[in-house]
């Protein structure tokens, strides 16, 4: 799938004020829907997660996971994951897995947790 970042503060405060978000003690995630046939991420660590190196491995550890998420993501949709203070300490796959049911839960991959019930009433 491809996909382009979010690089000005505007595109981001867009997202923080109107976008739906999910919370995880490891990453949050927000969503908003775009005009582009494509998804567009951002990431972003602020401070509280550590000096320099745990910033960037933070992002390191995000953008794998994303790596993963990827290919089964509906496009046309700006996405921007927040780095929290356990993102630098957990692994990519434990990242990836919460990373998952989040999308699940805001309708952008197919699964159990958007369609499931539905298809069982």
């Amino acid at each position: 799938m491809q996909f382009d970042t979010l690089k000005l503060n505007k595109e981001f405060r867009r997202l923080y004020g109107r976008g739906k978000s999910k919370v995880h003690p490891a990453l949050v995630t927000y969503a908003l829907k775009n005009r582009a046939g494509y998804c567009r991420i951002g990431v972003t660590t602020s401070k509280k997660v550590g000096c320099a190196v745990r910033r960037n491995r933070a992002r390191r550890v995000i953008l794998a996971a994303w790596r993963q998420v990827c290919p089964q993501v509906a496009g046309g949709y700006d996405l921007v994951f927040v780095a929290r203070t356990r993102t630098p300490n957990t692994k990519s796959t434990e990242l990836e897995k919460a990373m998952r049911r989040q999308l699940i839960s805001l309708g952008l991959i197919p699964g159990k947790g958007a369609a499931g019930p539905k298809e069982d009433a």
